[in-house]
């Protein structure tokens, strides 16, 4: 067993170290919501959680008792908080409902007060309480402990339940080949993290402590290197997603990303000189906020399908060069600063 457990924490160490250098490589800015959740969860939240576990079971700070159980509080904010922040800080790249967006930040800080706080509290009196109130605090930590992992789970499982849906619409209405494996892609990675928390819960539930407490530092560093590697798809679809006109069989069809009062065209009915084009707003801010986080500012610059097509947008409408806030998901900019120009004949 103590082979297994100092194994799972090495696992646990690794996958900390290397995603915390992928971050700092990939990101040619450190900044933004994504960069720092993840960075937290990693550095705040696996390492200290692990080392906490470690001192604990093998009882190398029996005479600080106060010191595990801290490490092992402020790892499991950051790793298990974190890792909501994480999922959510990507969401707006395939969902642009700004109710769905707020309510779900709420629900995450909602759940951080009412099952992290009395759960640290229950913590903390069943590893330091006088031997005649151990019992009820560790029964009161016994329960509590169930309820914020089934409360847990099932935010994550709601959120990655919005990827599932929106990554489905996407695959209803885009049939190009390409585009449709990475967005199966995504759809497993998703219900991989799924899996991965069902387990947790399983093992919670048939009271599997101490695997239980060690499977959940690995299981968060698997996760957490599978959000680094949706983030890329998810720029990639994003950027390279045409909507179709022919695709939709009404304008409430539409994704929610696009405007429907400003398609020119006819979506109920296919022309046979259709010429695909970018719609006209597509959540320009949510993709540069998604590039300008993930890839360094030259490759940026010099992308030449994204210099194309907004080339394109340029010389069809007189746009206001405006300073664009990268750390707002929700900031969109009026549409009196567009002013449109008929394009010339021919």
């Amino acid at each position: 067993m103590q082979i297994t457990i100092a194994t799972l924490a090495g696992v646990t160490w690794y996958n900390a170290f290397e995603l915390m250098i992928l971050l700092f490589v990939t990101f040619a800015e450190y900044r933004g919501l994504y960069f720092w959740s993840l960075f937290i969860s990693s550095s705040a939240g696996l390492l200290p959680y692990s080392l906490g576990f470690l001192l604990k079971f093998f009882k190398i700070t029996d005479d600080l008792p106060w010191l595990p159980v801290t490490l092992l509080t402020i790892g499991w904010w950051s790793m298990v908080t974190g890792q909501s922040i994480v999922l959510y800080s990507r969401l707006h790249l395939v969902l642009s409902n700004q109710r769905v967006l707020r309510r779900v930040l709420a629900m995450i800080v909602i759940n951080a007060i009412i099952l992290h706080l009395p759960t640290t509290v229950l913590t903390y009196g069943a590893n330091m309480a006088p031997d005649t109130s151990l019992g009820l605090w560790t029964k009161g930590y016994n329960i509590m402990e169930k309820i914020q992992m089934t409360g847990f789970c099932l935010q994550e499982f709601i959120i990655s339940g919005l990827y599932i849906w929106e990554t489905v619409r996407m695959l209803r209405l885009d049939p190009d080949r390409i585009k449709r494996k990475i967005q199966y892609q995504l759809l497993t990675i998703n219900f991989i993290i799924i899996i991965l928390d069902v387990g947790l819960l399983v093992a919670e539930y048939l009271d599997f402590y101490i695997m239980e407490t060690m499977l959940k530092g690995v299981v968060y560093s698997i996760k957490l290197k599978l959000e680094f590697a949706v983030l890329g798809k998810l720029i990639h679809l994003v950027h390279n997603h045409v909507w179709k006109p022919e695709s939709f069989s009404a304008p409430r069809d539409l994704p929610d990303f696009v405007d429907a009062t400003r398609v020119t065209s006819d979506v109920t009915h296919a022309s046979p000189s259709v010429i695909h084009r970018r719609p006209s707003r597509m959540d320009v801010d949510d993709i540069s906020i998604a590039m300008f986080e993930h890839l360094p500012s030259d490759r940026i610059r010099t992308n030449s399908d994204l210099s194309h097509s907004w080339s394109n947008e340029a010389r069809a409408y007189h746009v206001d060069h405006l300073p664009v806030d990268f750390t707002n998901p929700f900031r969109h900019y009026p549409h009196h600063q567009i002013r449109e120009i008929p394009e010339k004949p021919g």
